[in-house]
This record gives C-alpha cells, sequence and structure tokens, in this order.
C-alpha cells in the first residue's frame, strides 16, 4: 500500500534559499510519493539534478512542467528549444525513474481504492483575462491584447522572448496541440484521479492575481471541463504563487506552490511544505462509498 501523496511546485532553485529548501526535502514514510508540478528551474541541469535526487529519496516522483523548464537563457549550456527541449527532459527523467506526462500515469492504492495519478502538460494560449473570464478571437490577437495590457500597467512577462514554441509557430499553436493529446489520453482514465497541471486548470484561480494583466500566460480555456468531466478527486496546479486550497464546482483544487524566497519568507519564516493530496488517515477519501457518492452528485449538478 502506498504512502500519503504529496505535491509540491515552483521550487525556483536558482535562489540558494530554495535550493536548500528542496535538497532537505524528505518524505515522512517510506511509501510517500511526490508530485512536482512544475518550474524546478529555469537551467536544463539544475531541473535534472533536483529530480533525480528527489528520485532517490521518495518512493515515487511525478513531475510535469512548468514555464521555467522550457527558458532557454544564453547562460544555459544547453540550447535546445520548445518541444526538443522538453523532449530531453523527459529523457532525463526517465533515465532517473521519474515520471512525466509522456510515461503510464501511476495508480496510487490506498485504503479507499486505487486513483490515477494524471500529470498533463497543457501550456497557455492567452484565453485567460485579467478579470478572469475567457478572451476569444484569434490567438496572435489575444496575445498581442495581453501584451499592450502588460505594458501599460508597466509589467514584462518573463516568458516572452524565453520561452520558445518551435517547431510550432506559437505557444497557442503547441498548447492546442498538447491540450488534444492530453484529453485523448485522460478519456482512458477510469476511476478516480487526481489531476496534476503546472498552470490551472480552470480560469478562477487566477483572479487573486496582484497584477492580473499576466493571466493570459497562466492557462488555456481548453482545459476548463475536465475537472467535472473526470472522476477527480483533486485538481494540483502551481504558477501563481498563490499556495492555498480552493473548491469549483465541487472539486478540491491545490496550489502548492513553493514560490520565491521574498513571497515565503513574507508569509513565515520557511518555505511551505509539500501539501498532502492523499492520505489514508483522511475522511473524506477513506469513508467506503465517499468517492461514488461526490461523483454522482456531481453529475446531478449538486455540489454542496
Amino acid at each position: 500500500m502506498a504512502g500519503r501523496l504529496l505535491a509540491v511546485s515552483d521550487l525556483h532553485v536558482g535562489y540558494p534559499e530554495n535550493r536548500a529548501y528542496a535538497d532537505a526535502l524528505s518524505p515522512g514514510d517510506s511509501g510517500d510519493w511526490l508530485i512536482v508540478a512544475g518550474d524546478v528551474g529555469e537551467v536544463f541541469a539544475d531541473v535534472g539534478f533536483v529530480l533525480a535526487s528527489l528520485a532517490n529519496r521518495f518512493a515515487k516522483v511525478i513531475w510535469t512542467p512548468g514555464n521555467h523548464e522550457l527558458w532557454t537563457l544564453p547562460s544555459d549550456p544547453v540550447t535546445l528549444r520548445g518541444a526538443a527541449r522538453y523532449e530531453a527532459l523527459v529523457k532525463v527523467c526517465r533515465r532517473f525513474g521519474v515520471l512525466t506526462p509522456e510515461d503510464e500515469f501511476p495508480v496510487w492504492d490506498g485504503p479507499g481504492g486505487p486513483v490515477t495519478v494524471a500529470p498533463v502538460f497543457a501550456l497557455y494560449d492567452y484565453s485567460f483575462r485579467a478579470d478572469g473570464s475567457a478572451a476569444h478571437g484569434a490567438a496572435a490577437d489575444r496575445r498581442s491584447a495581453a501584451l499592450a495590457a502588460a505594458r501599460k500597467a508597466g509589467i514584462r512577462p518573463a516568458d516572452e522572448g524565453r520561452l520558445h514554441a518551435d517547431p510550432y509557430p506559437s505557444a497557442a499553436a503547441w498548447c492546442r496541440d498538447l491540450v488534444a493529446a492530453a484529453e485523448r489520453r485522460l478519456d482512458d482514465v477510469a476511476g478516480p484521479a487526481v489531476l496534476v497541471s503546472h498552470w490551472p486548470l480552470v480560469r478562477d484561480p487566477v483572479t487573486a492575481l496582484r497584477h492580473k494583466e499576466f493571466a493570459p500566460w497562466c492557462g488555456t480555456a481548453l482545459t476548463a471541463g475536465w475537472h467535472t468531466r473526470h472522476q477527480v478527486v483533486a485538481a494540483v496546479y502551481g504558477h501563481l504563487h498563490i499556495p492555498r486550497t480552493t473548491c469549483y464546482d465541487g472539486v478540491r483544487f491545490e496550489e502548492v506552490s513553493v514560490g520565491y524566497p521574498r513571497e515565503w519568507q513574507r508569509r513565515g519564516t520557511a518555505a511551505p511544505g509539500p501539501r498532502v493530496i492523499l492520505d489514508g488517515s483522511l475522511l473524506w477519501f477513506s469513508a467506503g462509498g465517499a468517492l461514488a457518492e461526490l461523483f454522482a452528485r456531481r453529475r446531478e449538478g449538486v455540489f454542496a
């Protein structure tokens, strides 16, 4: 039987304080699994080293990329861009036994029955708006409007010029293919599942952003129905650096980011520990037919 299913994201190990935090991460039980929901770091070698180190400590490590792993920086000896960079990271993960969105989804065998852990890579397509609604029109027009709004607000989206979509003509085009591929795989999942994405699957969380003009770089409206279409126990994400638990349409959403030192130091003296996603002691999960009843209520549109 598995230990706990834990999750963390946005380690950003380029900061010494965060590197020390990642180096100190350890399981509470030999059976603990760890989800790493993107943004380990920007330098290719750092990402591989940290994930390999975690794989030596935890029973299973499951990774999905964030935007920072996909950056190609002038200072990084690895100059791969776009899809080629992602594919190279997947190869590194497989070398050290770290599971990725390209691998068979693992099944966490808890006391309430098996739960599939499904890491997905969806990226973004500028369809999230600052007010939390969906933007319409051509992707190129959405990007132009997003950049104009960012300039007016005096902010600069860090992905622009760093995250490349090669061989796709744009991030939005890459996103469209990624979402289609993920949907095909999710349709084959039977039974309860935990969905894992770096970007939130729904628009609602972006309304909490301090600078809401960053919203277009925070996800895609194409994933909006995933949490209700499937038997989702929890949806895990990061990216926003606003760690919290919320509920949308009766589904628990867990934002599990560590964030930059200046952020977590404002909240306390230490970075937040990994979030417990599944644990046999959690009543909502271990109580007999509670899951079946929950999914039945969702199908009827009852979310309370």
